[in-house]
């Protein structure tokens, strides 16, 4: 486990990146994203932030709490139904006209809900859309702008103690260490639907794909997060008596639920401490193992304390028969069906 306080020594170091780091979260206007926001804001020096979401009114109201955190902050609202690949394919172009760099891309819009496969207009289903297509294309849209702040500097340039030399992470928070066996002649769940598939499907796709993406764009750390049991917005799609009874159930699970502020903290300690670096920095110094066991090898699966999740039987199975690269090619399919074209990781 991660102290607080190293959590707090971490998040307060990033000033000395200098200003206009640039972040952005889809999910932001709510919950995890929102408090993680708070937290970027907070920690930085002059940073241009974008909160994607669809509460416009919602994202105003916290533009202008976060302006009064940091009055230098450049901060900015982009609408977009996250659950439509076309709309995040027009987010990312509004971010794309602005910002040639983007530190941080936060990712943390979901639902939980007891409906079975309910489909978009796209024909996805909307849980694992949002959970797991929407988040990738998001990552696969701005991987140039990724890679970008990943390689600022000189390569010989230095890092500053507790500092990485560059900062460039990809979070995506759902359930690192849920990995389990999936359909692999189903994953979109078309014929095999279930809430718990889709779970199962959503966990272990993003898990599989980053260590893709890790080596891919050595330059970028990729980060899988479990954030515990926290209490967010997230039960909005519930009816009155499910709601009723999940509230019940969060009153029993007090003792171990992670209060929201401290989820923001650490979560921007995970997307940003050098202990998760890149593939690139060659895994030197006090560097976590990654996702395949090797130290620093870019792509993290973390619970919601920073120490490594992940569980290791599936992925070792699942790395030995190369289901990674299915799983990925299986995806930039799904983009190109929908959105005429796959993006730039197409083999």
């Amino acid at each position: 486990m991660v102290s607080l306080d190293e959590v707090h020594k971490n998040n307060a170091s990033l000033k000395d990146y200098g200003p206009n780091l640039v972040a952005v979260f889809v999910g932001g206007t709510s919950g995890i994203g929102e408090a993680t926001a708070r937290a970027f804001v907070r920690d930085t020096l002059s940073p241009r932030v974008f909160l994607v979401g669809r509460n416009e009114a919602q994202a105003s109201k916290i533009i202008e709490e976060l302006r009064q955190l940091n009055p230098a902050g450049q901060l900015s609202f982009v609408k977009c139904d996250a659950a439509r690949l076309q709309s995040v394919d027009e987010a990312c172009k509004v971010i794309q006209a602005k910002e040639e760099k983007i530190n941080l891309l936060f990712l943390s819009a979901g639902i939980l809900t007891t409906k079975g496969r309910d489909e978009t207009d796209e024909g996805l289903d909307k849980k694992l859309s949002l959970h797991y297509y929407s988040r990738m294309r998001f990552i696969n849209n701005f991987l140039p702008q990724l890679t970008n702040a990943g390689t600022v500097a000189e390569d010989s340039t230095p890092a500053k103690p507790g500092l990485r030399r560059n900062l460039a992470s990809a979070v995506s928070v759902l359930e690192a260490g849920g990995e389990s066996p999936i359909n692999l002649d189903d994953l979109s769940l078309k014929t095999t639907y279930s809430l718990r598939n889709a779970a199962k499907h959503a966990i272990t796709m993003t898990s599989l794909s980053m260590q893709e993406l890790a080596v891919s764009h050595p330059e970028v750390s990729f980060v899988h997060a479990y954030p515990g049991v926290v209490k967010t917005g997230i039960m909005r799609e519930f009816g009155t008596i499910t709601r009723v009874a999940m509230s019940a159930m969060f009153i029993l699970a007090k003792p171990w639920m992670v209060p929201l502020n401290e989820s923001g903290d650490r979560h921007l300690y995970a997307a940003t401490s050098p202990r998760f670096p890149p593939r690139a920095s060659n895994g030197g110094g006090d560097v976590a193992p990654g996702a395949d066991g090797a130290k620093g090898s870019g792509a993290y699966l973390l619970h919601w304390d920073g120490s490594t999740a992940g569980n290791q039987k599936v992925l070792q199975d699942y790395r030995e028969n190369e289901t990674g690269k299915l799983v990925w090619k299986h995806t930039v399919g799904v983009f190109g069906s929908i959105c005429g074209r796959a993006g730039l990781l197409e083999d």
